[in-house]
């Protein structure tokens, strides 16, 4: 059983997760049945992943031989282009008609899309959703504290999951703090950089030798000891299992904070600041 952490409203999570980015198809769905075969309960994708069916078919086949439903918790996500009040409804309600499940446990908005304004709108019909029973519990991708403290404000109602970008060269430190004083759980996508140059850093990749660990394991116990719950995506189960191998490994205080200090100012992999940037 992998450790577990819980959100403000009572939402319990793993505290590493597995993500489903780019994975589509029959190759898709046997990855992520792999991943849960090996453990792994919460699932995260997207509507504009267009994998939705794939995680779905891996869900309902797994039933038989790995996980029950609600052993997993399965993950969506809201586009931008349909934050309106009505098409976000619509939405919530086709992404559980393409997993071909009757609910998802977890549904996010994206992106903030600040320049748009309709955010708060989406929070809106996310709450809704909730209230209805379509999802079971409700958070947000890429929020700012300012775009946090508008939905609070505006609806008296705060995610219990922020998902933001954060690895070594992007630590994320004040959005932690926030997130952590506000009981909101921080999520990590491309919580290996992406498996680029940060994986061959100096500091992490002697981290890793005196542990007798992988960097990625490194990586990830970094970001667990933060209270963070990492989500990497992985199509082999090799990969998958390694990246389990991280909840094993105990990174000393040092350690964790001489990992953070490999932290950029400009540490963003695209530079998607959620202050301008926005997707649809």
């Amino acid at each position: 059983m992998i450790p577990t952490t819980t959100a403000h409203g009572g939402l319990t999570l793993p505290v590493l997760g597995f993500g489903t980015y780019k994975l589509k198809g029959h190759a898709g769905t046997a990855a992520i049945e792999r991943a849960i075969a090996s453990g792994y309960t919460l699932l995260d994708s997207a509507f504009n992943y267009e994998n939705e069916g794939s995680v779905g078919a891996a869900v309902r086949a797994s039933a038989h031989h790995h996980a029950a439903r609600d052993e997993l918790i399965v993950t969506s996500k809201l586009p931008g282009r349909h934050q309106q009040h009505a098409a976000a409804i619509a939405t919530i309600e086709e992404s559980a008609a393409r997993m071909g499940l009757a609910s998802l446990d977890l549904y996010l908005i994206h992106w903030p899309n600040p320049g748009q304004g309709t955010y708060v709108e989406a929070w809106r019909a996310l709450i809704e959703a909730k209230e209805r029973g379509l999802v079971g519990a409700i958070g947000v991708c890429n929020f700012l504290p300012e775009h946090l403290e508008r939905l609070h404000a505006d609806t008296g109602v705060l995610p219990e999951v922020n998902q933001i970008e954060l690895h070594p060269y992007f630590p994320q430190e004040e959005q932690l703090v926030y997130d952590r004083e506000h009981g909101i759980i921080t999520q990590a996508w491309s919580p290996l950089g992406r498996g680029g140059e940060v994986l061959e850093e100096p500091t992490i990749v002697g981290i890793a030798e005196a542990h007798g660990a992988t960097p990625g394991q490194v990586i990830l116990a970094w970001g667990i000891a933060r209270g963070v719950v990492p989500i990497p995506k992985a199509a082999s189960e090799e990969r998958q299992r390694e990246n389990l191998g991280a909840l094993e490994l105990r990174l000393t205080g040092d350690e964790v904070a001489a990992i953070t200090a490999l932290g950029r100012a400009d540490g963003r992999l695209k530079g998607q600041d959620p202050a301008v940037y926005e997707e649809f």
